[in-house]
């Protein structure tokens, strides 16, 4: 990646550089970043794992170890449907998807906030949302994916939870193609490997989801 290419990534992360033609459009319009991510060959043992991951439909309820960490969740949750008033006005529609993307991430070992940046850059919090590539859903999930690791059925990524399951254990996965680098996984999910543009989206709509 070009050298004025990579540094404005790592400002794009600090916060110090934003061009305002991405992240304007993502805090102020419909406009969203949806791409493709591309079917490459799995080896069986990867193929197995993620189908598991995949096929464990354990219904998406928290569960907490004590009190202070059930109530710094029911914080996370009241802050974050404040936020998310505009994109999801009816409340209960709120909790349901804050909730099942706060399962989802954690229980994919993936940054929260990160996710709902990601949501917000690929489908601008709309279910139903489709890429001119063919990506579904929430987190704009390639239908190839279900043929690889599920039944096939490409209308399930229309379901709430299964959108979810299926794009954090994709970028999961890329992650740990990538030995943990950030930037590349998050250019991969997108189909964009090794370009700025898109990583730094995703951090930038990221900082809107931090909670203290």
């Amino acid at each position: 990646m070009p050298e004025r290419t990579r540094r404005q990534f790592f400002l794009g992360v600090l916060g110090l550089w934003r061009p305002m033609g991405v992240l304007g459009a993502l805090f102020f319009s419909e406009q969203v970043w949806a791409g493709a991510q591309r079917e490459e060959p799995l080896v069986d043992s990867v193929r197995t794992a993620l189908s598991s991951a995949i096929a464990n439909h354990a219904p998406p309820v928290p569960e907490f170890a004590n009190t202070e960490d059930r109530l710094t969740y029911l914080r996370w949750l009241g802050a974050q449907s404040e936020r998310l008033k505009k994109q999801k006005p009816d409340f209960n529609t709120r909790k349901e998807f804050l909730q099942s993307v706060w399962y989802e991430a954690k229980r994919a070992g993936l940054d929260v906030a990160l996710v709902l940046g990601l949501i917000q850059v690929e489908s601008g919090f709309r279910k139903f949302a489709v890429s001119s590539a063919g990506a579904r859903g929430y987190m704009q999930v390639m239908p190839f994916w279900t043929r690889v690791l599920g039944d096939g059925d490409a209308g399930t990524l229309f379901h709430m939870q299964t959108n979810l399951r299926f794009g954090c254990v994709i970028l999961r996965h890329y992650l740990e193609l990538e030995g943990g680098d950030l930037f590349l996984a998050l250019g991969r999910y997108n189909g964009s490997r090794g370009q700025a543009p898109y990583p730094n989206a995703v951090l930038g709509a990221r900082k809107r989801w931090v909670f203290d």
